[in-house]
């Protein structure tokens, strides 16, 4: 991966990829506290972090000795009593995000019907370079799997793989980690080398082929991330669309796992849905615009080029183009925020506007509040960020600075141009700008100055 960051942590659809293998391990396990390991090695702690909202029991390799080893790591988690015994574990790899809980299923009932002691998940890649490779015997059953550095060069054309997903026997497992030894090129202990030792008991060892082979996939290079990010967002929007969601240019719309989408809303191209982002029915989010980790609810309108990150954006609300809505900012129903506005920890009351060219940090506006043309609100001293709070019913001229902290009253209006530092109370006017001086003439006798300046510089 050629990166400072421990591969699983890397990103696909929007989230750390093994976040994945944990979703999968418990949709299909009983649940439970203790009923899912996930072994860390590299940056455990980092893992550890993006975990904390899973019931699942960390346990560090600290030595990091091959992938039968890893498993062994888990060992006293599961080894309590004997109930172990009656068990089968499932084993996922934390590089396969796009491995399917239903293909899962099918070869647990596939394990079941074999009566096998191990079963494997494969599947037939044209160009199976870096896999290990599936040597079957005679009777179709698996003999080994010879890892991609150990094969011989006819071992290298078998087109069947490993795809890193094990089902296995309690009674057999633990006890056949133990047999393992590091006779490979690598000098590990191979969880494959199980096979082996299945196959010297006489135990059944079966292989379930994917139906899709694009399940195996493991990310092992930034090209391979590349394309497990591809087929990851194209099952995302092929879910959505299925749901009622149109997208004009599936291709181009990038949006996250955990993105949730009402139907009837219309999704143009070039936009990007990040985090667990939530938008209603029947909204249309128009190109080139970033909505990140919000709400919207339904028959929201956003125009093109903007930014939203972290809001809450109420019924029939419209935003755009060109404008951006900050962390902590809540748009009423019905109210709208325009071209070239920016708002931050504020919430906008419902049916009010803002429709040009202004910034609005720190501030509660109420209902029916007009927001004039290049108003702000002066929320920062250079130490403390202080609000500003508008009642219902208030017009705010053109050009207006609201030194914080103020309060404007309901009703109130206040002229364009005002620098306003005191509370306005309500159904007041006020202007606080500088009065209009006219000096009759003065035009002609600028420009005569302006004249005679520009004389004096010439040769």
């Amino acid at each position: 991966m050629r990166s400072k960051l421990a591969k699983v942590l890397h990103l696909v659809g929007g989230r750390p990829m093994i976040l994945y293998a944990i979703e999968l391990a418990q949709s299909v396990t009983k649940g439970g506290k203790g009923n899912i390991a996930l072994v860390t090695g590299h940056q455990a702690e980092k893992i550890k972090d993006v975990i904390t909202e899973y019931d699942v029991v960390p346990v560090v390799q600290t030595r990091r000795l091959g992938t039968g080893h890893a498993v062994a790591q888990a060992q006293p988690l599961f080894q309590a009593g004997e109930e172990w015994r009656k068990r089968r574990f499932l084993i996922l790899s934390g590089d396969t995000p796009l491995l399917t809980q239903s293909t899962v299923r099918r070869m647990l009932a596939h394990h079941d019907a074999e009566r096998a002691t191990v079963t494997i998940l494969t599947a037939h890649l044209q160009r199976p370079d870096g896999y290990g490779r599936i040597v079957r015997g005679r009777d179709g059953y698996i003999w080994r799997i010879m890892e991609d550095k150990d094969a011989t060069s006819a071992e290298r054309r078998i087109s069947e793989i490993n795809a890193g997903t094990y089902i296995v026997e309690g009674d057999f497992l633990f006890p056949a980690l133990t047999q393992l030894k590091p006779g490979n090129a690598q000098k590990e202990y191979y969880l494959t080398d199980i096979v082996s030792v299945a196959v010297g008991r006489g135990k059944r060892v079966a292989a379930y082929p994917a139906d899709d082979a694009v399940e195996a996939l493991g990310i092992n290079t930034r090209n391979e991330l590349a394309e497990a990010e591809r087929l990851m967002r194209a099952r995302i929007r092929d879910r959505l669309m299925a749901a009622g969601v149109t997208f004009l240019a599936p291709e181009t719309s990038f949006v996250d796992a955990d993105v949730r989408i009402g139907r009837d809303s219309v999704i143009h191209p070039h936009t990007t849905l990040e985090g667990r982002t939530t938008i209603g029915e029947d909204c249309v989010i128009r190109s080139h615009s970033r909505i990140a980790e919000s709400v919207l609810r339904g028959g929201v309108t956003v125009l093109d080029s903007c930014i939203i990150e972290g809001a809450r954006l109420e019924e029939s609300c419209v935003i755009g183009p060109f404008a951006r809505l900050r962390p902590g900012t809540i748009i009423g129903r019905a109210a709208r925020v325009g071209n070239f506005v920016e708002l931050k920890k504020t919430e906008l009351g419902v049916g009010a506007k803002a429709n040009h060219l202004s910034y609005l940090g720190d501030a509660q506006i109420g209902k029916r509040v007009n927001i004039g043309a290049g108003t702000i609100t002066c929320n920062y001293d250079g130490i403390n960020k202080h609000q500003t709070v508008i009642g219902d019913d208030v017009f705010i001229g053109s050009d207006v600075s609201l030194v914080a902290p103020v309060r404007i009253g309901r009703g109130a209006i206040i002229g364009a141009g005002s620098v306003v530092t005191d509370d306005v109370p309500a159904e007041a006017l006020a202007l606080g700008r500088a009065r209009q001086v006219l000096k009759s003439g003065g035009a002609k006798i600028w420009r005569q100055k302006i004249g005679q300046k520009s004389s004096r510089g010439k040769p």
